[in-house]
């Protein structure tokens, strides 16, 4: 947990992709820093078992179903989020999924579907969520690209593209906040590899000694010497989140473990 610096009470978070792993994480972090949170996933199961989490660990939260890459959906989750705790403040775009695949054995549809998500989702949660964070005084939206919005890596020619999109998708939106005087700040964090579902189910094929070396590989790719944790992302958010970064708009905070530095 963060030390308390990034004081978010009183405001009211939405956060997609809520149901695990960095969003999960986030979650629960906005939340024991004072924001009530609406944690946004197709995953039922495991978005309830999130706010159920922070209700019970004192803080406020209530799951909604969203699907990222509707209109309707995400038209009625901020409906939801406004009307249930009075406005909206902060917006974490986290939903995301990943194909690992050479080029030639990449689908369109599964690139088209990584598309839809990863980009779309962003699109959608950026157009959709801007004006009630006008309209509640302004706030902060965070966008989840990648150290791969930055590099590119193979076998994951659709991420890459994807989350590249996420990244200058940020800086144009961010600036065109900024023109039209929303009070509304747009930034994007690029993790490196980080200990989620995600990448755990990338190796679910492998037996468990050949899960062991690729984690031992991708633990080799970081000068600081580990993986990264789920934690390590959700603070870098809620710096964003927080007032502590009124001054950042458009910016990309890379949390990677040095990967990008080496």
């Amino acid at each position: 947990m963060t030390n308390g610096n990034y004081d978010v009470s009183g405001k009211v978070a939405l956060v997609t992709g809520g149901a695990s792993g960095i969003g999960a994480e986030t979650s629960k972090l906005l939340a024991s820093n004072g924001a009530a949170v609406v944690v946004a996933d197709i995953n039922s199961g495991g978005g309830e078992e999130t706010a159920a989490a922070i209700r019970t660990a004192g803080g406020k939260a209530a799951y909604i179903s969203l699907d990222v890459t509707s209109e309707t959906s995400w038209d009625g989750a901020v409906g939801k989020a406004v009307e249930q705790f009075g406005g909206l403040h902060i917006v974490v775009n986290g939903a995301g999924i990943e194909v690992t695949a050479k080029i030639a054995d990449t689908s369109l549809e599964e690139f088209h579907r990584v598309m839809a998500v990863n980009v779309d989702g962003v699109f959608l949660g950026i157009k959709h969520t801007m004006p009630a964070l006008r309209d509640s005084g302004g706030g902060s939206i965070v966008n989840i690209s990648s150290i791969a919005g930055i590099r590119g890596y193979s076998r994951q020619i659709a991420y890459v593209a994807s989350k590249g999109a996420v990244r200058l998708m940020t800086k144009a939106a961010a600036t065109e906040a900024a023109y039209y005087g929303f009070n509304v700040r747009i930034n994007s964090v690029h993790p490196g590899v980080i200990d989620t579902p995600m990448v755990q189910g990338m190796m679910a094929h492998q037996d468990e000694e050949r899960q062991k070396t690729t984690m031992e590989k991708m633990r080799q790719m970081h000068p600081i010497g580990r993986v990264g944790q789920p934690i390590d992302i959700a603070n870098a958010i809620l710096f964003l989140a927080s007032d502590a970064s009124s001054f950042m708009t458009g910016s990309e905070v890379v949390v990677d473990g040095g990967i990008t530095a080496s």
